[in-house]
């Protein structure tokens, strides 16, 4: 197992953890409650690709089975055709490998339970608890009150067992079109939770699973087949989020008034979410749908295959969320600790490496014409041991436009005509000319080195306020580069109603022209680094080629001058 699994499973923290959640399973064991065992899952439905906020659910009830030698499962509760499709379930097997979480052989669907779900429908039928109704969805919704008027009872709600039970068999045969009845539980049409005023059971849906085909014509809710595929796989802890504690009492109705092997446990806590992002399923298929984005692993989502194509780490976001921590109430991250995690990791773990991302060509004139010479470079100051690597120096050079100003303020130590720079790694060089095309545009420095300060160590004790990065010219690397930004331009995008209203027009920029140092050209899909004074960067896993890569930034770096320039605006 890698460390980033191990990190991602464990969380970043060593010592013991503690919350509500973990505290009543301390208690539970301590009570001897569940034969002393602890055995957690994650039930996603296969109708898209997880997200952050999925993230969080994963790595604690993983994590807490682990704590407590327990076991996890992984089961996908595919009660749903209409909108389930195996391609979600292979990614999302992926996703929460990538994560660290392993549920080794314990993978299950809803769809293995279909026929021990509707034996246990007909067990309520006949104890009087369940009926078949055949109110429209409309009259349901009518017949079931508000929240400060009870509701009606159905006109079926007596309907005899026995035509119940042959209603519901015509249901499974085909025999009824879809929405003619629906099999609803028989509760009370007074409760106070709305969820209590009998639910729906069964519902016809003449659509083919992906799992089991043409087998069967009705399917059963969500809220009926989620306890009860907890109580056969033996779950102990059934963790989710707040929006399910309205569905609890539902949730424990169900495991007692049905014969199932074992009483599971809910527990609620508070979701993850982040601030300039959408977590909805729905909103985020309408941003691939309707091409806001490049689809489900576009960088600037929030799915898991989006930060992951980014270069967020899993081990990035375990520590994220345990930054959060485990809460009873919701509230808001802002996104700025996600970013705070990831470059707190690539600090200590990535490669330095120098990339100009606007190039503006540097003509050292008294540099020998043909000659190239190598020099040492660090890869990572945080980490001697990562060594260090040889990058070429010559008479062309790069260096990035914005470090250069013809009319430059007083406190800007980059090159200007007439002002001495230090070069990364090499040497000082002054600037003596400067070259424009008939526009005006500069598009060549002409400058002089200093021989004696190879390196860029002073030869003569002289001070040099400005160190720039460069890249050299004749074994630059040609590179496309991608620079990601906020999606939404508002923290709260869903404020008002139309997030996409919201949508940042400059969330991606693509620069064609970028020249890397040699060796990133065949840099590995998994591979990490900061372009210094540019911020962190990836390979991009999809649309690199061997020779042709291409990276997207993962995160920026603190820039002093930017932050000076945008003072004196201000």
């Amino acid at each position: 197992m890698s460390d980033e699994t191990k990190s991602a499973g464990k969380g970043a923290e060593e010592a013991e953890k503690s919350d509500f959640i973990r505290e009543r399973v301390r208690q539970d064991l301590a009570a001897g409650r569940n034969e002393g065992r602890v055995h957690t899952r994650f039930p996603p439905e296969p109708n898209g690709y997880l997200h952050i906020g999925h993230s969080k659910a994963i790595l604690l009830s993983y994590g807490i089975s682990q704590e407590f030698g327990g076991q996890f499962n992984l089961r996908f509760d595919d009660t749903n055709p209409e909108k389930e499709e195996d391609e979600y379930v292979q990614a999302i097997m992926e996703d929460i490998k990538w994560l660290g979480a392993d549920w080794e052989d314990r993978l299950y669907h809803t769809s293995d339970y279909f026929g021990q779900l509707y034996e246990w429908a007909q067990h309520l039928i006949r104890e009087g608890k369940a009926y078949v109704c055949s109110l429209t969805e409309e009259q349901v919704r009518e017949y079931r009150g508000t929240v400060k008027e009870a509701g009606r009872p159905s006109p079926d709600r007596d309907r005899p067992a026995e035509e119940s039970l042959g209603l519901l068999e015509e249901m499974k045969n085909g025999e009824h079109p879809e929405g003619a009845y629906t099999l609803r539980a028989k509760i009370d049409m007074g409760h106070a939770n709305m969820k209590m005023r009998d639910p729906l059971l069964y519902r016809i849906k003449r659509m083919p699973h992906h799992r089991t085909g043409d087998a069967w014509n009705i399917y059963p809710m969500y809220d009926y087949a989620h306890g009860q595929g907890d109580a056969i796989e033996g779950i102990t802890h059934s963790i989710c989020t707040l929006e399910f504690e309205v569905n609890r009492p539902l949730y424990d109705w169900f495991i007692e008034n049905l014969p199932v092997p074992h009483a599971p446990r809910q527990i609620e806590m508070a979701r993850l979410n982040l601030t300039y992002t959408v977590m909805s399923k729905r909103k985020l298929l309408q941003l691939v749908t309707e091409g806001h984005v490049s689809g489900w692993d576009d960088p600037r989502l929030i799915t898991l295959r989006g930060l992951r194509r980014r270069g967020y780490t899993a081990s990035a976001i375990a520590t994220l969320c345990d930054r959060v921590g485990v809460a009873k109430r919701n509230s808001t991250v802002d996104f700025a600790l996600l970013e705070w995690s990831i470059r707190e990791e690539l600090n200590r773990t990535a490669d330095r490496v120098m990339a100009v991302l606007r190039p503006l060509k540097v003509v050292i004139t008294n540099y020998p014409e043909g000659e190239v010479e190598w020099l040492e470079a660090e890869n990572n100051p945080e980490d001697a041991a990562r060594g260090t690597r040889k990058i070429p120096f010559s008479r062309e050079i790069w260096i990035e436009r914005e470090d250069f100003r013809e009319e430059a303020p007083r406190k800007f130590f980059r090159l200007k005509p007439g002002s001495e720079v230090r070069l990364k790694h090499a040497y000082f060089i002054t600037c003596d000319e400067v070259v424009k095309d008939d526009s005006g545009e500069v598009v060549e420095l002409r400058c002089s080195y200093d021989p004696e300060s190879r390196g860029g160590q002073s030869p003569d004790g002289r001070k040099v306020r400005g160190t720039l990065h460069f890249v050299e010219a004749t074994h630059a690397v040609e590179a496309e580069v991608r620079l990601y930004d906020h999606l939404f331009r508002e923290p709260f995008p869903e404020e008002g109603g139309d997030f996409l209203a919201n949508l940042n027009p400059d969330s991606l920029e693509v620069l064609t022209d970028c020249k890397l140092e040699p060796g990133l050209a065949e840099a590995g899909t998994d591979y990490h680094c900061q372009f210094m004074r540019n911020g962190y960067f990836c390979v991009d896993t999809v649309d690199s080629r061997p020779g042709v890569p291409v990276f997207n930034r993962t995160a920026t770096l603190r820039d002093s001058w930017a932050k000076l320039e945008a003072k004196g605006k201000k």
